[in-house]
């Protein structure tokens, strides 16, 4: 029965061990809990079984444990529990013809110097030229710079 005890620590011990490397890196609780598991596992061995089994435990819980690791660090084990999809979205997709300098519009969002407005039928991230220009404001495109809508209030 004590052998289970022994198994039983030093296989907690290595779970523990993995998770503090793979899951919840830099916390050290769960890792130096694993390793007080492991060594705790090899003392029952060392204390129950004497000198020659502990040593043999000892060797074994190293084993394992390098195995384990080296199981959970190869690249095919975790992309099965991976999310493989990727992002292709952009924020902003301007046309060329599309948006042009001189267009109004009226901000969605507080401009704060960036937030959302409506030019034409369509939503656009905008940077204000001023500072701050409040949402539901007359807007006109400044400058048009790639991607960047560079706007300014309509009042001024």
């Amino acid at each position: 029965m004590t052998w289970l005890i022994v198994l039983s620590l030093i296989v907690a011990g290595v779970v523990f061990l993995l998770l503090e490397i793979l899951v919840v890196p830099g916390s050290t609780v769960v890792g130096l809990f694993g390793l007080a598991l492991v060594i705790g596992g090899i003392v029952v061995s060392f204390n129950h079984y004497g000198v020659e089994v502990g040593v043999f435990t000892l060797a074994g819980a190293l084993v394992v444990s390098m195995l384990g690791i080296g199981i959970a660090l190869r690249s095919n084990t975790w992309k099965k529990a991976m999310h493989s999809s990727s992002l292709d979205g952009r924020v902003n997709v301007v046309e060329p013809d599309k948006v042009n300098k001189g267009d109004e519009g009226i901000s969605i969002t507080r401009l704060n110097p960036m937030g959302k407005a409506m030019i034409g039928d369509e939503y656009y991230e905008v940077t204000s030229k001023d500072n701050l220009i409040p949402e539901n404001t007359p807007v006109v495109i400044v400058k048009v710079d790639g991607n960047r809508i560079i706007v300014k209030s309509k009042e001024e």
